[in-house]
């Protein structure tokens, strides 16, 4: 009890950070933390997973929340939530401790941790999640210590959701192109020094860019060829079936490069309407597949919940500040949720 009373105390000083592709991410937000160890039962789909299952999440707290306020039809569903891995997104400009903490732990449970790598300089082009390193020098240096900080130990890192997309839709100002390449392209390197770390640089998803040949030389120039793969559907809401067939599509013109899918909140697929506003906190979602490197496919690596069910995506519909929990939305997603 003693050693996940660290973990948590660790983990509640953890900035979140959720990326919102199509469109925007969001903003850093404290995640709650001071759960306790009977907060949550382990079993479900988590048992069968590979990847490593934060104790300490909003949605673990919102669940002993809703029991001593007698909800407990609604804390029951949200398990569907705590008990399976969602990625970490360490924010500020010390990410170590969050990192080793849960790498730690992750690693007594024989499990991967999953991070997300989200601090670019000129992040989101101003919008919900605007922010990231202040200059070249302050990413390269996060960047170091968010790498120092795995180790020798395993993980997968996610890096930069919407960082490559926002070069090729022109959000981002061609002035800052040629840095963000040259500094997506070192990050890869440096995390590749650690030697269990898997990194999947973010390609967007089919809904944002639609012709995959588009990203094929910007990747490239950012480095894609020295990680692991590339990342689809990052916060947003594409099939597993239209974002397979658009990952193989890509897959094959950068030589065969893997990929994982973030299947986080895709279970109703994305909802109807004009796409410029159907990335932020869309109603009548639900819960994908959850995270699992059966993909039955060689080529898709794993389906991941990169973006944390229930935090807000940004101010809209009534939600929140992006990144922030918001309770009712995760409560929606798991009711709706098939699996």
């Amino acid at each position: 009890m003693t050693r996940l009373i660290r973990i948590f105390a660790a983990l509640s000083l953890l900035g979140l950070a959720a990326g919102c592709s199509s469109g925007s991410g969001s903003d850093e937000a404290p995640a709650p933390g001071g759960a306790t160890e009977r907060s949550v039962r382990r079993t479900g789909p988590d048992t069968r997973s590979p990847f490593w299952v934060d104790p300490a999440s909003p949605a673990v707290r919102q669940i002993h929340e809703w029991r001593e306020q007698g909800r407990t039809e609604d804390a029951e569903l949200l398990r569907r939530i705590a008990e399976r891995p969602a990625a970490l997104w360490p924010a500020g400009d010390h990410p170590e401790p969050v990192i080793g903490t849960a790498t730690r732990a992750a690693a007594e449970e024989g499990r991967t941790p999953v991070f997300v790598a989200y601090n670019i300089p000129h992040r989101d082009c101003g919008q919900h999640s605007a922010g990231g390193a202040h200059d070249a020098a302050a990413y390269r240096d996060w960047i170091g210590r968010f790498a120092g900080a795995i180790g020798d130990s395993e993980a997968i890192v996610v890096l930069e959701p919407d960082a490559v997309a926002h070069i090729v839709d022109g959000c981002t100002p061609p002035e800052y192109h040629a840095e963000r390449e040259l500094l997506l392209s070192e990050a890869i390197t440096r995390l590749k020094r650690q030697p269990r770390t898997r990194v999947y640089l973010d390609a967007g998803n089919p809904d944002w860019i639609e012709e995959p040949w588009k990203l094929v030389e910007p990747l490239r120039r950012a480095g894609v060829a020295g990680a692991d793969g590339f990342s689809l559907n990052v916060s947003n809401f594409q099939t597993d079936t239209v974002t397979k067939r658009y990952g193989l599509s890509l897959s094959g013109q950068l030589g065969g490069k893997h990929f994982v899918v973030d299947s986080s909140r895709n279970g109703n697929g994305p909802p109807a309407g004009d796409r410029g506003d159907t990335w932020c906190n869309p109603p009548g979602r639900a819960l994908g597949t959850p995270p699992t490197t059966d993909t039955g496919e060689a080529a898709l690596d794993a389906y991941l919940w990169i973006k944390r069910p229930g935090e807000s995506d940004g101010p809209c519909r009534g939600g929140p500040a992006a990144g922030q929990w918001w309770p009712e939305y995760a409560l929606g997603l798991a009711r709706n949720s098939r699996a």
